[in-house]
């Protein structure tokens, strides 16, 4: 069986902030490409490892949203990680939480007005 999860497309209404937004955060360097009149940012991808990748996505189906689903990034440090997100115009909407086995997590506010989640592994 394989992860059900292939590809996630993040809505954004300002291009160049919000890849600007996840460069600075999270440190990953984003390949910017038109797709079928889109603008997107693809995240990095590993083609031989679990999980899934996606990008950032501008157009008149895409909006920015807290209310749905929520993406979680899995981060190194998510003390540095929540301390990037304010230096970039983002907020934390849900403090660093212990949630026992599966280490911690977090919530944010993207520079677009996304919510997203954050996990890094702990004690």
């Amino acid at each position: 069986m394989r992860n059900p999860v292939y590809h996630f497309e993040i809505p954004v209404m300002d291009m160049d902030r919000a890849v600007r937004f996840y460069e600075s955060v999270f440190g990953w360097a984003l390949d910017q490409r038109t797709v079928d009149g889109y603008a997107m940012a693809f995240f990095p991808r590993a083609e031989d490892l679990p999980g899934a990748s996606g990008a950032l996505a501008k157009g008149d189906v895409y909006v920015p949203s807290n209310t749905g689903s929520i993406i979680y990034f899995d981060v190194d440090d998510i003390d540095a990680t929540l301390r990037r997100v304010g230096a970039q115009g983002g907020a934390v909407l849900y403090p660093k939480t212990h949630v026992g086995p599966c280490g911690y997590v977090a919530e944010i506010s993207d520079s677009e007005g996304n919510r997203i989640g954050l996990t890094a592994a702990g004690d």
